[in-house]
């Protein structure tokens, strides 16, 4: 079990995503993946610059 801090990120998290929208657990998860994947690609491409 997620306690602490990394709880109450994942709760915020959560809350951004039911607000806009999205209930159901494997598509939160999956679009949060896909948040990720762009974030890593993005970083990736910066340091590269």
């Amino acid at each position: 079990m997620i306690t602490g801090p990394g709880k109450s990120l994942v709760d915020a998290i959560w809350d951004h995503f039911a607000n806009g929208g999205l209930t159901n657990a494997l598509t939160v998860i999956e679009q949060f993946t896909y948040l990720m994947f762009l974030r890593r690609l993005d970083e990736q491409q910066v340091n590269e610059e």
